[in-house]
C-alpha cells in the first residue's frame, strides 16, 4: 500500500480511489492512535456540502464510533471551524470531510489531534501502519461510541454526564471570528464569493455581524456546484460582481474556506502575499506581530520579502505546505504566517488557515487605516516569476547532481539581491519545478530555461 495521507490529509476520487471503506478504515485507525488512554473520547467531524459529504460521513461516524469514540457531528462548516470546535471540545479528534478547492467529485479527509491542531509525519505512518494491520481490536456492548445530536434527530441525547452540546455550534464560530476581527466594519461593502462551499452561511453571517454591508454569491450549494466556475480559484465573477455593485472589495473563499484572495475595487486580484504584506503591517503597528516576523513558504514572491524588509519585517520561509508554516509557528512562538495561495495563519485564534477570518483582518486593516485595499495592497511590487516544469525520471538525481547545484549557484551570484531560484521536485509528478524570479524579465527567463535544460539533461 502506497502512503494514504498527502500534504493535506487522504484524498480522492469519491467512491472510488476515496471508498467509503477507506474512510471507514481511516477514521477508526485515527480513532485508536488520537484517543488512547481517554475515557469517553470525543470526535467533532463536519464536512463541505458536496454530495459525496453525505455518503463519507455516515463512513467516517461509523469507523469513529466502531472505536468507542463519541461522535458530534456538527455539518456543514468550514475545515477552520471544525479545528477550533476539536479545541472547544476538548476532543480527542476532529474530522473534516473536504477535497478543498478540488472539483466536486474529490472527497477528502483532513484529521486534526486534540486542539484542532494537524498531525506530524509521526502520528499519519502510526495510523497508516495500524490500517495496514488491521488487527487492532473493537469494543462491544456499552464501549461502542455513541451519535451525539439533538434531540429527536436520531442521536444520542445528553444526560447528566455529557458536556457538550450542539446548541449555537455555527453561532458560536460565528462569534469567534468577530470576537478575532477587533473592529467595526460598519461602512465597507464587500463582496463575498462562498464557492457554494463550507462557509456558504457562516461567512456572511460573519462578516455582517461584524458590521460590514455583505453581497454573497455563490452561496447555494447543493451538493454538485461547489468550486464550479467560482471561489478563489475562478475569480472572474468576483471581479465582475466588484465592479457591479461598487463594492470596497471582494473576498473569495475555496470550498472548505481555509483560504482567500481578494480583489480591490477597481477589480484587481490581491494575492496571498499582498494579503500577508497588509495584515503584518497591521499587526506590527498593533504590537501583536511576534519578533517582527512572518512566516511564508518558499514559493512567496520575492516582492513580498522586499517589501516587509522595507518596513523592518523578517520573512522566515518554510517548505510549500500550510503543515510547515504551521509548524515553524509553533515552534517559534510567532502570531502570523500564510502561503501566496491564501492560506492565512493567525495562531491565537486558530489552528489551520481561516479564509473568513483573513477576510475580515484585511478589513479591519481598511477601516482602521481608511485607506483602499489597492493603496494597501501596493506595497507589494511582484518581482516578474518564470516557472518551467521539467519532466524527469529520477528527481533524486537531479537534487545530488553536482552540475545542476553549481548552476544554481551561479545563477544565484549572478542576481543577488535582484532575484532568486527555486528549484523544487513535485510532490505527485515526476517532475522538477524550475523557478526564477528577478526585477529583469529577461534576465529570469533566461536563467530558466538554461537550468530547466540542464535539469531535463540529468
Amino acid at each position: 500500500m502506497g502512503r494514504l495521507f498527502g500534504t493535506d490529509g487522504v484524498r480522492g476520487l469519491a467512491n472510488d480511489s476515496l471508498s467509503p471503506e477507506l474512510a471507514l478504515q481511516v477514521s477508526a485507525a485515527a480513532a485508536q492512535v488520537l484517543s488512547r488512554g481517554k475515557k469517553r473520547a470525543l470526535a467533532v467531524v463536519g464536512r463541505d456540502p458536496r454530495a459525496s459529504g453525505e455518503m463519507l460521513e455516515a463512513a467516517v461516524t461509523a469507523g469513529l464510533t466502531s472505536a468507542g469514540v463519541n461522535v458530534l457531528s456538527v455539518g456543514v462548516l468550514p475545515t477552520p471551524a471544525v479545528a477550533y470546535l476539536t479545541g472547544v471540545y476538548d476532543a480527542c479528534l476532529g474530522v473534516m470531510i473536504s477535497a478543498s478547492h478540488n472539483p466536486m467529485p474529490d472527497n477528502g479527509i483532513k484529521i486534526f489531534a486534540a486542539g484542532g491542531h494537524k498531525l506530524d509525519d509521526a502520528v499519519e505512518d502510526r495510523i497508516e501502519a495500524l490500517i495496514a494491520d488491521g488487527g487492532f481490536a473493537r469494543p462491544t456492548g456499552a464501549g461502542i461510541g455513541r451519535i451525539l445530536g439533538h434531540p429527536g434527530l436520531g442521536g444520542h441525547t445528553f444526560d447528566a454526564d455529557d458536556h457538550y452540546s450542539l446548541e449555537g455550534t455555527h453561532e458560536r464560530y460565528v462569534e469567534h471570528l468577530v470576537e478575532a476581527t477587533g473592529r467595526d466594519l460598519s461602512g465597507l461593502t464587500v463582496v463575498l464569493d462562498c464557492a457554494h462551499g463550507a462557509a456558504s452561511e457562516v461567512g456572511p453571517a460573519a462578516l455582517r455581524e461584524a458590521g460590514a454591508t455583505v453581497i454573497a454569491i455563490n452561496a447555494d450549494p447543493d451538493g454538485l456546484n461547489i468550486n464550479d466556475g467560482c471561489g478563489s480559484t475562478h475569480l472572474d465573477q468576483i471581479r465582475r460582481a466588484v465592479l457591479e455593485h461598487d463594492a470596497d472589495l471582494g473576498l473569495a473563499l475555496d470550498g472548505d474556506a481555509d483560504r482567500c484572495l481578494a480583489v480591490d475595487a477597481t477589480g484587481a486580484v490581491v494575492d496571498g502575499d499582498a494579503i500577508m504584506a497588509v495584515i503584518a503591517l497591521a499587526m506590527r503597528d498593533s504590537g501583536e506581530l511576534a519578533e517582527n516576523t512572518l512566516v511564508a513558504t518558499v514559493m512567496s514572491n520575492l516582492g513580498l520579502h522586499i517589501a516587509l524588509r522595507d518596513a523592518g519585517i523578517t520573512v522566515r520561509t518554510t517548505a510549500v505546505g500550510d503543515r510547515y508554516v504551521l509548524e515553524e509557528l509553533r515552534r517559534s512562538g510567532l502570531t502570523l504566517g500564510g502561503e501566496q495561495s491564501g492560506h492565512v495563519v493567525f495562531p491565537k485564534y486558530g489552528t489551520t488557515g481561516d479564509g473568513v477570518l483573513t477576510g475580515l483582518k484585511l478589513m479591519a486593516r481598511m477601516a482602521e487605516s481608511g485607506r483602499t485595499l489597492a493603496d494597501l495592497a501596493a506595497i507589494v511590487q511582484t518581482v516578474p516569476q518564470v516557472l518551467v516544469n521539467v519532466p524527469v525520471s529520477d528527481k533524486a538525481a537531479v537534487a545530488a547532481a553536482p552540475s545542476v547545484r553549481d548552476a544554481v549557484a551561479d545563477a544565484e551570484r549572478l542576481l543577488g539581491d535582484t532575484g532568486r531560484v527555486l528549484l523544487r521536485p513535485s510532490g505527485t509528478e515526476q517532475l522538477v519545478r524550475v523557478m526564477v524570479e528577478a526585477t529583469d524579465p529577461d534576465r529570469a527567463q533566461r536563467l530558466a530555461d538554461d537550468l530547466a535544460k540542464l535539469v531535463a539533461a540529468v
